[in-house]
């Protein structure tokens, strides 16, 4: 059995929907909270317990003794780790909320780990962590010390408490930065989804930094396979040094997952508007606080390892993103 933790969000949706229809038992947790409307979550968990070998348990892994307990009961020697409380713009507003979740939270998961001897941990990090860099496009070898949101310095605190971990108990884990992943299914507070509610309903667009903005937008398809193609391969003890900030005798990796191919935000605004037959109202604004301006990543040593790399285009993602947006939503 394989453990999903935020079972009922937007990628732990679509990884415990692929490990199920690949025939593997699948036990998801999530505390359902209501950072976002939780019906959307509630129906995303319904299709999953509509399928065979779906286990679902409501709990918020913050809570160290519900988890552990858990952890005793069933056995889950893998662990896909992708709860946590996301978003950069409420970082700025509910500081503690990303405390309890992905540092606390984190912690707690890593305890499991070491306890039960756990095969294989993965879990997400993201390409916020890459911060202040200018340097594009973004590789796990380079130095990522300049955070410029709370919600990146716990992610970048998750992967050397990850370290830690590997380095103190032997226990393999491999960090995943995904680079803004989008698709069916995703979080209301996302561009995407945002964008298309305010282009259906004609109201204007916010768009940021007067739209002089690239990002390295990531098919939810994509991410699911690529986390399938790692779960397998555990990082060994490796007889490297500390060359970079993902090498490290430890059992310990860190892998970027992304398209390879920066998008303006512009030109991802106008495919919205094609997929969904309506003209965008825009509102051109000043940079938000902790946002940045491009992310761009290096999928090299990641395909390296795996043969793999995102093979969605933008055309294609957003054409699927709007047919279920439309059929879940409707079009007023």
């Amino acid at each position: 059995m394989i453990l999903v933790t935020g079972a009922a969000g937007f990628i732990g949706f679509h990884m415990s929907k692929r490990l199920l229809d690949e025939g593997h038992q699948v036990l998801g947790i999530d505390n359902l909270n209501e950072y976002y409307d939780a019906s959307l979550k509630r129906d995303r968990l319904a299709i999953l317990e509509a399928q065979a070998g779906f286990e679902f348990r409501e709990m918020d892994f913050g809570d160290n003794k519900a988890l552990s307990d858990l952890c005793t009961e069933a056995s889950c020697p893998k662990i896909i780790h992708l709860g946590a409380q996301a978003g950069v713009r409420y970082s700025l507003e509910s500081p503690h909320v990303y405390a309890h979740s992905n540092l606390v939270g984190f912690l707690n998961i890593l305890e499991v780990a070491r306890h039960h001897k756990v095969e294989h941990l993965i879990y997400a990090s993201s390409s916020s962590v890459y911060g202040a860099n200018i340097k594009q496009p973004f590789s796990e070898t380079d130095p990522v010390d300049h955070q410029i949101s709370l919600y990146a310095a716990t992610k970048r605190s998750n992967e050397l408490m990850a370290h830690a971990y590997s380095h103190l108990f032997q226990i393999p884990t491999t960090g995943l930065r995904f680079f803004t992943v989008y698709g069916p299914w995703g979080r209301p507070d996302m561009a995407f989804f945002i964008f298309a509610k305010a282009i259906l309903s004609g109201v204007s667009i916010k768009v940021f930094n007067n739209g002089d903005m690239k990002r390295d937008f990531t098919y939810v398809g994509d991410v699911v396979e690529g986390i399938m193609r790692v779960l397998d391969l555990p990082p060994p003890a490796s007889s490297k040094g500390h060359s970079s900030p993902s090498e490290s005798p430890a059992r310990f990796q860190l892998f970027n997952i992304g398209s390879h191919h920066p998008v303006s935000v512009m030109v991802m605004i106008r495919l919205l508007e094609t997929a969904l037959g309506k003209k965008a109202k825009l509102e051109f604004l000043p940079m938000q606080p902790g946002d940045v301006q491009e992310t761009y990543a290096d999928m090299s040593r990641f395909r390296e390892l795996t043969g793999f790399s995102p093979t969605t285009s933008l055309e294609e993602g957003i054409e699927l993103f709007v047919e279920w947006y439309v059929e879940y939503y409707g079009k007023n």
